[in-house]
């Protein structure tokens, strides 16, 4: 707050006004950083936005784990499949085991879908009711 002071002639009446050029100032601040961000923040196509909790999950020594190469191979733990049918007929074993075991596919981030596919669909044929797949973590900070 700013106090103007008229001459000192023997004149005791002091002249007080608010110095208002600073608000305007940060007010005009605010209102263009209100008009910049505001249309950023909503859109215009109403969606329903998937919700992702990130689980820290066991690995137990009883899940199956599968694997999927870039070029479509199917991999039982470390060795490899030969086609779907020998797959299947791994997995309707497992299937029969009390409790059923989790089965964590790892599929490569190059991979087509065509190959996880199969392996979803050969679960479905053996009756696997807990499937998972699994991700690495982003990067810290980025």
């Amino acid at each position: 707050m700013a106090m103007a002071v008229g001459p000192s002639e023997g004149d005791d009446d002091v002249i007080s006004a608010i110095n208002t050029t600073p608000l305007v100032d940060v007010m005009l601040v605010l209102l263009i950083i209100f008009l910049i961000t505001i249309p950023v923040v909503t859109t215009s196509i109403p969606v329903t936005l998937p919700k992702e909790r990130v689980d820290v999950r066991e690995t137990k020594p009883e899940n199956v784990i599968i694997s999927v190469d870039t070029r479509g191979n199917i991999y039982w733990y470390d060795a490899k499949l030969p086609d779907v049918e020998a797959l299947v007929t791994k997995l309707k074993l497992v299937s029969k085991m009390t409790p059923q075991p989790e089965v964590q596919i790892r599929g490569d981030l190059a991979a087509r879908y065509e190959g996880v596919g199969k392996v979803l669909l050969a679960c479905q044929r053996a009756g696997i009711t807990k499937v998972a797949f699994i991700t690495e973590p982003p990067p810290l900070g980025g």
